[in-house]
């Protein structure tokens, strides 16, 4: 029944195996499985420094302990999880009469780990655990367009859509980490009555359990256990101008000319989709961009990067769909035609699980871009809703009737993550709409996707920042103003506008974006421009007011600088948020788990973004220091003690900032 196998408290009853081992300081993963043998994957987990435990097996439970978590399975094979000073941190939810001295024993005859076999050797699993308190507060998990950052009491999919990022790592109130280490595609439920995670297709459970006194020990410990990002590079640092979509070399040129000509501060522009001739073609279109070599060499002497877009799209009539066709590089069909999308074409993706795939598509990327200087990757995965992953035999299941998209982020990002750091490159950035717990070490900067331009959407995109920066992802960006619709001359959308350009100076990135209106003429009938462009979106085309406003928060952004590297070197080192809830920065203050709508930019400024129409008055909380000094208001000479909320003004032209002392 128990057993001690190298240092892993094994249980065994009947078809299910359970494992238990040290991963890491203070923490476990937990395993089992009715399959004949344990996958041997470790999906989001490295392999851990530290592995050893102590294992004390009686005849009615065992225990394992590894530093300051203590993980206890009975003889009816129940898993309880405590920290070090004895307190519960997760209890089995088990309803049935297995073990008539549980005083949960029921008949209502509910499993803690049910697995219901699927023709073809899977699962579908349900893991369940008791809800200690209804009280608790849950944070993390990814993103998800909704404003609870508290997610206790709500249920999330554990799936890819696009503007929904699935990072199933959560950190609670109580004092653990939760990892569910399962890429299946399922759904999480945080009830006041249970807690529960679905896998609708798998070969064993599989999570990880951290214990730590404050959330920053938690997220640091889960960065440790599944990878750190990359240092950020210089470029990374200042503003990034984009918009849906430059169609000409010379329309780019223009555009950052007139950055240079105003003398504002600018680090990146980029070209988005369809500059090529046929999706999967992974080159620029001579015909609307006649000189790359030319204008990547303008902007660098300009001190401007250049970001390229690359989707994962393969049309039929590509110059490589013959040979990856042959060569097995593209996904395939359970059903039905060989047709992943329809977009500008009828096309598929390649396969990144396949890593010849993956070799052959940074080869393109290589020839055509990163030769040219162009080291910055717009990963989009087209328009993703959910694909169904075989993970055993390294294959997409399609369904005929799914709108299919999102390429499995981790392994997408790879494919220019290991090309890129083959040519010695330190600093990868690729810019992905989707990742999964483990993507950061690839150096996935995720931006919250084709979200509406509107106020509840801003106020979405500040709990799913902030919800990323808990789940194990500092790298997170959201396009400036939504990406659906804005008129730049409508007065309704300026002042929208404003209010996300404010937000974004205090993000990880930088970003401006969007699809305006009215659309643009096209500029050709060959190739891309077959896909019209949004109306301009630069800081001038907002009107003079708008543009001043702008220009004071771009310069902000360029004086943050060191202050911003700093950040990015905690990201890198220690695996720190970015952006972080005032509780990761004040968990003594009580008051600091209740507030959702400020955050801290860094351990120093205290940010208080505006989310509704004609908002000129804030009210805001200032979290108590220990040290005794006063939050000093950025711009400002007036000072607030903290422990308090006070109303501050918030005219158009300032967003309310604090800085710590």
């Amino acid at each position: 029944m128990f057993s001690d196998k190298n240092g892993r408290l094994v249980f065994a009853y009947d078809a299910e195996q359970l494992w238990i081992e040290a991963w890491g300081r203070n923490a476990i993963r937990v395993r089992a499985t009715k399959a004949s043998s344990m996958p041997a994957e470790n999906w989001a987990l490295l392999n851990p420094a530290h592995n050893k435990a102590a294992i004390n097996i009686k005849d009615e439970l065992a225990t394992l302990i590894n530093g300051q978590i203590k993980a206890t399975v009975t003889k009816r094979g129940k898993l309880t999880v405590r920290d070090g000073n004895g307190k519960l941190l997760l209890e089995e939810f088990t309803r049935h009469r297995r073990d008539l001295t549980d005083p949960k024993c029921s008949a209502l005859e509910i499993e803690a780990r049910e697995f219901k076999p699927i023709i073809g050797g899977d699962y579908h699993l349900t893991a369940r655990f008791e809800s200690l308190d209804p009280k608790e507060k849950i944070y993390g998990m990814g993103q998800y367009q909704q404003p609870y950052l508290d997610i206790k009491g709500t249920q999330v999919e554990l799936a890819h859509r696009n503007s929904q990022a699935s990072v199933p790592f959560a950190v609670s109130s109580r004092g653990y980490g939760f990892l569910w280490n399962n890429p299946s595609i399922g759904s999480a439920v945080f009830g006041k009555n249970i807690m529960s995670f679905e896998a609708l297709s798998t070969k064993a459970l599989d999570y990880w359990v951290v214990t730590g006194e404050a959330p920053m020990q938690i997220v640091e410990a889960y960065a440790e256990a599944t990878g750190k990002v990359p240092m950020m590079p210089e470029y990374g640092l200042g503003f990034w101008q984009c918009k849906l979509r430059y169609q000409t070399q010379e329309e780019l040129l223009k555009v950052a000319r007139e950055y240079k000509r105003l003398k504002l501060p600018i680090d990146l522009i980029v070209i988005d989709f369809f500059h090529w001739p046929k999706q999967g073609d992974w080159r620029f279109d001579e015909t609307y961009w006649p000189d790359p070599d030319a204008m990547v060499k303008e902007l660098q002497d300009m001190g401007i990067e250049l970001m390229v877009s690359i989707w994962p799209t393969v049309d039929r009539k590509s110059v490589n769909y013959k040979e990856m066709l042959e060569k097995g590089y593209l996904i395939r069909t359970e059903r039905g035609e060989r047709i992943a999308m329809t977009f500008q074409g009828v096309t598929v993706h390649f396969d990144p699980t396949n890593p010849a795939s993956r070799q052959y598509v940074w080869g393109k990327a290589k020839k055509n871009y990163y030769s040219k200087g162009i080291k910055v990757f717009w990963l989009d995965e087209a328009e993703p809703e959910y694909s169904v992953y075989d993970f055993e035999n390294y294959r997409y299941h399609l369904g005929s009737n799914v709108a299919i998209g999102n390429i499995y982020p981790r392994e997408y990002s790879r494919t220019f993550y290991d090309g890129m750091t083959e040519e010695g490159q330190t600093s990868v950035v690729n810019l992905v709409r989707c990742a999964w717990a483990g993507s950061q070490k690839y150096g996935a900067l995720v931006w919250s996707g084709d979200i509406a331009s509107s106020w509840t959407s801003l106020r979405d995109q500040l709990a799913a920042g902030l919800s990323m920066g808990m789940a194990g992802i500092p790298w997170w960006t959201t396009d400036i103003g939504g990406f659906h619709g804005g008129d730049p001359n409508d007065p309704k959308f300026r002042e929208l506008f404003v209010r996300w350009f404010q937000w974004g100076a205090f993000c990880p990135v930088m970003r401006l974006h969007g699809d305006r209106e009215p659309r643009q003429a096209k500029v050709g009938t060959t190739g891309g421009a077959s896909c019209c462009s949004g109306a301009d979106n630069e800081v001038w085309s907002y009107g003079p007011e708008v543009f001043e406003i702008c220009k004071k928060y771009m310069e902000l952004r360029e004086e943050l600088r060191p202050y911003t590297r700093k950040l990015m070197m905690e990201a890198h080192e220690k695996g720190s948020p970015v952006i972080r809830t005032l509780f990761y920065e004040f968990p003594e203050d009580a008051t600091c788990w209740e507030v959702e709508v400020q955050y801290m930019y860094g351990d120093k400024y205290l940010c208080c973004p505006i989310y509704e129409e004609g908002q000129t008055q804030t009210r805001v909380y200032l979290p108590k220091l220990a040290s005794g000094g006063k939050w000093k208001r950025l711009w400002s000479e007036d000072t607030f003690q903290g422990g308090a909320s006070v109303t501050v003004d918030s005219p158009l032209q300032d967003m309310p900032v604090f800085v710590r002392p």
